[in-house]
């Protein structure tokens, strides 16, 4: 929908706009929106960038104004960048004053002292930024031009404590100290240094005995398992749910106590599976079939489980040598483990027993292949 005209309203600056400069009164009769854009094409009262004259041409102004960064002496050039990025700094305005510090080394100016500022102060605003790597390089640099920098030193220890390198931390803080022991910022960063370290020290002391302790009670596990002349298998591909299961004892620095098992246990009629965390070696065949029976009635009602039930399931164990056998439900899983003929294994750590209603065990045995039980199997 069009809108209705106006009329162009003249130019009257208002409170906080600029009065209209002399070289501007042939705009006397000229839009408010067209003076400000005419405005904004002068140094002065530029608001945004705008590099033409307003026909496309060359902004005179703007390009003299920018020549006169670069006008005098490399040093005094160079000097003028690091004060105004010092202003910068002081504004908390870090990565504009770096760009300001890029300049002025960009100039390479043969002053010493300019050239040991601008990195050092460079490196202050990476260390701002969190650019630690980059301010240390900057130190560096700076304090081949003046080894005596302690603000340096500082920044250094301070990004080497940023990145948890606490041994290059205190050196750079220890070589500040040997040129003005006194410092206090230094001395209280020293003092933060060394109390890092001195719980690092704690903390992997800590992980030490921690870590000797789970190698002990696994030595502790493993004879556990020889002494009951336990195997385990180990899959090509082991299923997800038990990687992370793992056989434990009752006590864990006794290996006489009762094992504990993760249970894989596979219905290959309905291709399910269910998976019990914890299951000890002195549990029957019988209570494991009849936890995992407790079911909701809707369950049972289920294709495929009609014949599902504490007393019709079946269950059988894979043995070493890829076959199965028939283990009664009075058996306890300790007796059944420690068999010398057939040996029953566990695979990845886990428990595995397959159930079968009776009147479909004959079918589903029938089906069973040794061969490709062991194909399963990693000999690695």
């Amino acid at each position: 929908m069009a809108q209705p005209y106006k009329k162009p309203q003249r130019y009257v600056p208002g409170p906080n706009d600029p009065l209209l400069p002399p070289q501007l009164s042939e705009f006397q009769n000229k839009t408010t929106d067209e003076v400000l854009e005419e405005l904004n094409r002068m140094p002065f009262f530029m608001t945004k960038l705008d590099d033409t004259d307003g026909d496309g041409g060359e902004n005179q102004e703007l390009e003299a104004l920018k020549a006169l960064a670069y006008e005098g002496e490399p040093h005094e050039i160079a000097g003028n960048f690091k004060n105004q990025g010092n202003d910068l700094y002081k504004a908390k305005r870090f990565k504009d004053a770096r760009e300001l510090y890029n300049k002025g080394i960009e100039i390479k100016c043969d002053d010493t002292s300019i050239n040991e500022s601008l990195y050092a102060n460079r490196a202050a605003c990476e260390l701002e930024i969190k650019n630690y790597r980059r301010c240390l390089n900057d130190c560096k640099t700076a304090l081949q031009y003046n080894p005596k920098n302690l603000k340096c030193y500082y920044r250094m220890g301070k990004a080497f404590l940023a990145l948890e390198l606490l041994e290059e931390a205190q050196k750079s803080v220890e070589f500040g100290l040997q040129v003005d022991s006194s410092n206090k910022p230094l001395q209280s960063l020293l003092d933060i240094v060394l109390k890092k370290q001195e719980a690092k020290k704690e903390q992997n002391s800590k992980k030490e005995q921690e870590k000797q302790i789970r190698e002990g009670m696994q030595i502790i596990l493993e004879n556990a398992m020889k002494l009951r002349k336990i195997i385990n298998v180990k899959s090509n591909e082991s299923p997800e749910i038990v990687r992370d299961a793992k056989v434990s004892l009752e006590d864990p620095v006794d290996c006489e106590s009762q094992l504990i098992f993760p249970a894989l246990v596979l219905y290959p009629t309905t291709d399910e599976f269910d998976f019990v965390a914890q299951v000890s070696e002195l549990t029957t065949v019988h209570e494991l079939v009849s936890l995992i029976m407790e079911r909701p009635e809707e369950w049972f009602q289920r294709p495929g489980h009609e014949n599902f039930s504490a007393k019709s399931l079946v269950a059988y164990m894979e043995t070493e040598a890829g076959g199965l056998v028939k283990v009664g439900k009075k058996m306890v899983l300790h007796d059944i483990l420690k068999m010398e003929k057939p040996r029953i294994p566990i695979f990845d750590g886990a428990l595995k027993v397959y159930l079968v209603p009776k009147a479909e065990s004959e079918g589903w045995l029938s089906k069973w292949d040794r061969s490709k039980a062991m194909e399963r199997r990693s000999f690695v």
